[in-house]
């Protein structure tokens, strides 16, 4: 299984208001994820979310995707190869594509699971980020 395509999310679209509340969350308010007005002669045309929001998305893209029976706690334990591809436009969707890189078997009935995770850009032809997730699931 290690090295497997274990799955696809479902499709999330990227509002303004998710923008702006991750902006409010994280005291990141620089005007090309918050000032519409603005942004629309910036570089890209529009808002783009941060990349740290789409880094956020992945958990909860991945568990769409697999569950481990018999959890009783897991965690986000790091990130390794994180690399920001494409900006991810306002009204923009984007979908996680896993494969299982890595199990280790921890003390205590936990093990560390690794997967790559690709988040998908529709209709662009690079993603929108890729990451090398690690988690602790506890049994």
């Amino acid at each position: 299984m290690v090295g497997e395509h274990i799955g696809t999310s479902d499709w999330v679209v990227i509002e303004q208001e998710r923008i702006d509340r991750f902006a409010e969350a994280t005291g990141d308010h620089q005007w090309i994820h918050v000032d519409p007005e603005r942004a629309k002669d910036g570089p890209f045309g529009s808002t783009i979310a941060h990349g740290y929001l789409t880094l956020s998305l992945i958990p909860a893209l991945a568990w769409e995707v697999y569950t481990i029976e018999g959890v009783r706690l897991a965690i986000n334990y790091g990130a390794n190869k994180l690399r920001f591809i494409t900006p991810v436009k306002v009204g923009s969707r984007v979908r996680a594509h896993l494969v299982l890189t890595g199990v280790e078997d921890l003390p205590d009935d936990a093990m560390q699971v690794a997967t790559t995770v690709t988040v998908e850009l529709e209709g662009a032809a690079k993603p929108a980020a890729v990451a090398e997730t690690l988690s602790r699931i506890y049994l």
